[in-house]
């Protein structure tokens, strides 16, 4: 185990090693995880995966080698922190950028980050530096520009190609390479010595020069022309030293500044200066470059173009402080030796809007320990700083010097400012545009800040204050005014009705209501209802009476006409309103009869006294092909799960849309699609609220133990599909039924009833525990035994004794025993001989046989003694 924790710590030590940027990491316990870019990040997390480590293992290993506890928070911080970049939301995707599988960082995350982040190569450090970005910008191009017109100022030098155009009464062109002696050779004419000269003194010189063959080019009104310009520039080499991040000699186009060549180096390092960076030619200082100047302001004055052999050095910086808080830009500051606070404002942007500008707060290395300094806004101009200074800005107070509110029953409410003078609540109220009809005037509530920030509340008597009869209060800064409602110091006030109505349930009161106004809003009577005997059940305020609710009926109008009655009784908060069902009333209930009758179908049942051989007599009767013997009757059991009353409306309103509707139907009228508007509005209602109740019922679900709930029986699915039965076959005797109406055979009906007369039957089914269950034609000289042999007889599991037959008409008999001998039931036609299976025995193995011995021979030892 040793050796595998040994080698492990060997593996974490040449990743971290491995890693060679800016600065070893061989020295681990050295390391300074904020001088790490997330380039070198990526590579540490690349190659610590390709020798199978994960961040966590990453983390732990790099501690147990010698990394201070502080440095590898930091190492996973940086970590997590890239991933977040990667995943801004915090929830990482499988498919998506930024995935990080069992603590490992994807390189597709790293990949992401490197195409969003064009400072990706930089460290925190780095990318604090103000000026350091300008040079590190893969989007930013300091490459300069060829295609300009030739500068008058330009410095000729070997290798420059001039164009000659001489133009006007003589037309010729001259195409000139400058040598490295610096001089050009003109045909007809001899060289020129042009070199070091500018474009400007060049052009005097050519002209001379081409003067002594084209006349016209001199005098005091000439007639010929030239004009010197540029062809393919030349290349020079400038040396870039000092503090760069990567400095030597580059070759360079001769149009190239001094921006050109530090972008070529990839500008000044950490330690390089931004503000003092020298040019040098032929020894002598020609200009010094402030990048600040440029940043801030967009001059480049000092910017010159560079010349073959110049010298650019960036020293290191002398003076560098740090300035964050509520500011434009924070970050690392270079600043010269005489400027001052209010200088450094400039390159930083100004405060911000919740910076806090009367006072910073400098903190300073001084005599070789830490102070900290006030500078107050005077002396901003003033304030010389020093190289390590941290400037801190404080923010803005999270108060208000003139702030009051008003919440609660006010047109409008919100925070309004404390007036100079006595500003009052009723000023207050007048600001808010007063208050709301159901504001509670009789008490509200000044809520007040005291001066060590506790909260005070104060009584109101608004009423009296509005009115002039109380005094008014004079408000403080902070003060909060509460205006209740007087809805919000009270019960909601309801009425609810049930029974037979369209929509049963609570609704909000009105004053004056009356019986039929609720009826009306819960969407009227049901055909079913009736309107007398209406019970209203009211609250009892005075419990010592016994009595828990006041019952009172009423009787209305059935077309709810307002009656003397219902005026007299109007509605109180929180009654309960019961709508009976009409006595007399029932609807429909239909039975069906299939088969040999002359008229088979649907029947509605004509009274509760009807039996079986009456709607069998209203279908005609039976037919010639009929066989009474096999008749059936299905009927429904109590687990049978119809359509409710709503439901059962819901249907019928669903088929009344479904026939008016224009693409299953002829052209509508405008009653039928005035109707099939109020159809399609109900259904859409009665849809919302079974969405509605079918959540609540999930959720009752979801918070309920259902299996210690259930019925344990229902646990077992082979009873459940035998006792949850929704209907079950009655056996009837048709032939006694329509020989002798109105006898115990002869059943009342119940809805849903089916009644199935079959044809005569002519054959024998038999099944279970035979060799070849089958069909067979019915003899009836043919006893039962009979038919097992013709279904090839027993099988050797089949229990014999427990032989059943099932007749057509849903009766069942067994088979008897007596003195060893089986008695099998009759057969008719159309009946089912059921052979069952022999139940599974346990047999009793020698340790069960054992341990049965030791009882009985310890229970006759028993007996024994106590007979002795």
């Amino acid at each position: 185990m040793n050796f595998l924790r040994g080698i492990f710590l060997v593996a974490v030590f040449f990743v971290l090693t491995s890693l060679a940027y800016s600065q070893s990491l061989s020295d681990i316990q050295n390391l300074k995880v904020d001088d790490l870019s997330d380039a070198q990040i990526e590579q540490l997390v690349r190659r610590a995966e390709a020798n199978g480590l994960t961040t966590s293992q990453l983390e732990a290993l790099a501690r147990e080698r010698g990394m201070p506890a502080l440095e590898a928070s930091k190492l996973s911080k940086r970590i997590s922190d890239l991933q977040m970049s990667a995943s801004p939301q915090g929830t990482l995707q499988g498919a998506g950028e930024g995935r990080s599988i069992n603590g490992q960082l994807q390189p597709d995350m790293f990949d992401s980050l490197r195409r969003s982040d064009p400072y990706y190569d930089l460290t925190p450090k780095q990318k604090k530096i103000f000026g350091y970005k300008l040079f590190h910008n893969r989007q930013l191009d300091f490459s300069p520009s060829l295609n300009i017109p030739t500068p008058q100022s330009y410095v000729i030098g070997a290798g420059d190609q001039l164009l000659v155009d001489v133009y006007g009464a003589s037309q010729q062109s001259y195409d000139l390479e400058v040598s490295p002696e610096g001089r050009v050779f003109v045909p007809n004419v001899g060289p020129l010595q042009v070199g070091g000269s500018t474009i400007e003194a060049a052009t005097v010189r050519v002209k001379t020069a081409l003067s002594r063959i084209y006349s016209g080019l001199s005098g005091s009104n000439p007639n010929t022309f030239v004009q010197l310009r540029l062809g393919n520039i030349r290349s020079i080499k400038v040396s870039m030293v000092g503090e760069l991040t990567k400095p030597g000699t580059y070759t360079l186009p001769s149009f190239a500044t001094v921006f050109n060549g530090l972008y070529a180096a990839g500008g000044p390092n950490e330690n390089g200066a931004f503000r003092k960076i020298q040019v040098y030619r032929d020894s002598k200082l020609v200009s010094t470059v402030d990048i600040y100047e440029f940043l801030s302001r967009g001059i480049q004055d000092s910017n010159i173009t560079l010349q073959d052999n110049d010298v650019v050095i960036v020293p290191p910086v002398e003076k560098r402080v740090e300035i964050s808080g509520p500011v434009r830009r924070e970050g690392l500051f270079e600043v010269k030796g005489d400027e001052s606070l209010e200088d450094l404002y400039v390159y930083t942007g100004g405060f911000t809007s919740q910076a806090y500008r009367d006072r910073v707060t400098v903190r300073r290395i001084e005599n070789n320990q830490r102070k900290v300094v006030d500078v107050p806004a005077s002396e901003f101009g003033s304030f010389s700083l020093k190289d390590g200074d941290e400037i801190l800005i404080g923010e803005a107070l999270e108060r208000f010097s003139n702030r009051v509110q008003v919440t609660g029953s006010v047109h409008r409410p919100g925070e309004y400012s404390l007036e100079e003078g006595e500003f009052t609540v009723k000023s207050l109220l007048e600001k808010a545009q007063g208050v709301r009809p159901e504001a509670f005037l009789t008490r509200a509530t000044l809520y007040r800040t005291s001066d060590d920030l506790t909260l005070a509340a104060e009584p109101l008597d608004l009423q009296g204050i509005l009115n002039g009869t109380v005094e008014d209060v004079v408000l403080k800064n902070e003060d909060l005014l509460f205006v209740p409602s007087r809805y919000d110091i009270q019960e909601e006030y309801y009425v609810k009705i049930s029974g037979e109505v369209n929509y049963p349930g609570t609704y909000p009161f009105a004053r004056e209501m009356t019986i039929g106004d609720l009826i009306i809003r819960s969407g009227g009577l049901l055909e079913s209802a009736s309107n007398s005997s209406i019970e209203i059940a009211r609250r009892v305020r005075d419990s010592s009476s016994g009595k828990i609710a006041e019952i009172s009926t009423i009787s209305i109008d059935p077309s709810l006409q307002l009656t003397e009655e219902e005026k007299n009784q109007r509605l109180q908060p929180f009654d309960h309103v019961f709508i009976r069902r009409s006595p007399g009333y029932e609807k429909e209930q239909l039975v069906s009869i299939r088969g040999e009758v002359t008229y088979p179908g649907d029947f509605a049942i004509s009274g509760a006294n009807e039996r079986i051989s009456d709607v069998i007599n209203r279908a005609g009767g039976l037919t010639q092909f009929a066989y009474p013997k096999g008749a059936s009757l299905v009927r429904r059991t109590v687990y049978y799960k119809g359509l409710t009353e709503e439901e059962w409306r819901e249907k019928t309103l669903q088929e009344i849309k479904d026939n008016l509707s224009p693409e299953n139907n002829r052209t509508i009228n405008e009653a039928e699609e005035l109707l099939y508007s109020r159809i399609d509005q109900k259904l859409a209602q009665h849809e919302k609220e079974r969405i509605l109740k079918e959540r609540a019922k999930e959720k009752e679900l979801l918070f309920r133990g259902l299996e210690s709930e259930q019925d344990t029986l229902l646990l077992d699915s082979a009873i459940n599909q035998v006792r949850i039965k929704e209907q079950d076959l009655v056996g009837i005797d048709l032939e006694k039924i329509m020989q002798n109406p109105g006898s115990e055979e002869d059943l009342f009906l119940q809805e849903g009833d089916i009644i199935q007369i079959p044809k005569e039957l002519q054959t024998v089914r038999v099944v279970g525990e035979v060799l070849l269950p089958t069909t067979t034609r019915f003899d009836k000289d043919n006893s039962l035994r009979n038919y097992i042999s013709k279904a090839g007889g027993f099988t050797e599991g089949a229990r014999k004794s427990k032989t059943y037959v099932i007749y057509a008409n849903g009766d069942a008999k067994r088979t008897h025993n007596f003195l060893g001998l089986n008695f099998y039931p009759s057969l008719e036609p159309g009946a089912e001989i059921v052979v069952p299976l022999k139940p599974t025995k346990n047999r009793m193995n020698a340790a069960a046989w054992i341990g049965l011995a030791s009882s009985l021979a310890t229970l006759g030892i028993l007996v024994e003694r106590l007979i002795n």
